[in-house]
């Protein structure tokens, strides 16, 4: 619970979902991974807004678990 409070670790996070992003071996449906969940639910809300759930909220936690995956998928970090 700690980590996931920590500034540290979400600035380690977020650069490493950039280097991921832009790494040439990561293939672009492996990026999609990421994207297009994160884009969905921060338009869906807009035409939903009965969603209980924060569109930050919802990244940082895509965002994790793709920066976990794709790191030891790719082993980058």
């Amino acid at each position: 619970m700690r980590k996931l409070l920590s500034l540290r670790h979400w600035r380690h996070t977020f650069s490493l979902i950039y280097r991921i992003l832009t790494a040439k071996q990561v293939r672009l449906g492996d990026k999609l991974l990421f994207a297009l969940p994160v884009l969905v639910y921060w338009i869906m809300p807009d035409v939903l807004p009965m969603m209980p759930v924060d569109d930050i909220a919802v990244t940082m936690i895509i965002a994790e678990w793709f920066a976990q995956r794709m790191s030891r998928k790719y082993n980058i970090g």
